[in-house]
């Protein structure tokens, strides 16, 4: 996901974008515990992606 996708949503889709990021790192939490995950690096590009949103929701409620 890049910041000029999200620079151009507005607050309520970058909430429902920040809501479905932590559901799947959540998902990917459960999958870790349960031994289930093969591919451990999503977990991190999950994360990346959740600052990312937060960033840009900080960014607009500063201007």
């Amino acid at each position: 996901m890049k910041v000029s996708e999200l620079q151009g949503k507005d607050q309520a889709g970058l909430t429902k974008e920040l809501n479905d990021l932590l559901k799947a790192q959540f998902s990917l939490r459960m999958q870790i515990a349960t031994q289930q995950l093969t591919n451990t690096s999503q977990l991190k590009k999950v994360r990346r992606d959740i600052a990312r949103v937060k960033t840009v929701m900080n960014q607009k409620d500063a201007k």
